[in-house]
């Protein structure tokens, strides 16, 4: 397979999942054409490309780390492969690259400089989450990690359920795992008795449960096992 010059979109498993429930073959084809790779974590993304095809040389790639650490200066060097008609690809911790995700400054530079996008097919858990909500797929905003502080985080879970009530607007966010449980009590806490909400947890694994109830049944029934498993929190009506 020969591949353009461009810069792909590489998404990976949400969890320990098989690559040929989640990935099409033709992101095996693309990914073992490929040298030069953008990513959150070397060592993972290695883990990964040998997932994809244990016949792969780790040694003969180039890999660039983008994270919370990296100087943002220099990430546009990155794409240099690129002016010499090679190809890049940019693989995320877990589902789709630049979606919630720091690779998303490499694609704006690549958009700024004419360089070929190819997002490639894969799980992004923020979508799976929405399609098995019930709520409205018309209208819907993601808002990526809410304020940590008890008072921060209930002023903005009202702020957005008033914008489910105001614009049938569907609200998702996310919070790191090992704070879901105490998650789940603050918006039992804040929300309306009427205002429902989703929590779809561990998306594509043999862990996935995705249940939508009103805060009033919410509060009378019992909560599933999902601390510690990466959760996606939906507010709908």
């Amino acid at each position: 397979m020969n591949l353009n010059s461009a810069l792909y979109l590489i998404p990976v498993t949400l969890g320990e999942t098989e690559i040929n429930q989640v990935l099409p073959d033709y992101n095996h084809d693309v990914i073992v054409n490929i040298k030069h790779f953008i990513v959150e974590n070397i060592r993972s993304a290695r883990r990964f490309l040998k997932k994809v095809e244990k016949s792969i040389d780790i040694d003969e790639l180039t890999f660039y780390e983008l994270n919370r650490h990296t100087d943002r200066k220099i990430i546009g060097e990155y794409l240099e492969p690129l002016a010499h008609g090679q190809t890049v690809g940019i693989i995320s911790e877990a589902g789709c690259p630049a979606i919630a995700d720091p690779g998303a400054d490499v694609v704006a530079i690549a958009q700024s400089r004419g360089i070929k996008v190819v997002p490639l097919v894969g799980p992004s858990s923020i979508i799976m989450s929405l399609m098995g909500s019930g709520f409205n797929g018309q209208s819907f905003a993601f808002n990526g990690y809410l304020p940590v502080d008890v008072p921060g985080r209930i002023k903005a879970l009202k702020k957005l359920e008033n914008k489910v009530y105001n614009e049938d607007q569907t609200q998702i966010f996310i919070e790191t795992p090992y704070r879901n449980t105490k998650m789940m009590e603050t918006m039992l806490q804040a929300l309306r008795p009427a205002t429902k909400i989703c929590i779809a947890a561990g998306i594509t694994t043999p862990q996935e449960l995705i249940f939508t109830k009103t805060v009033e049944k919410w509060k009378k029934g019992k909560m599933p096992e999902f601390e510690k498993v990466p959760c996606v929190f939906l507010i709908g009506r």
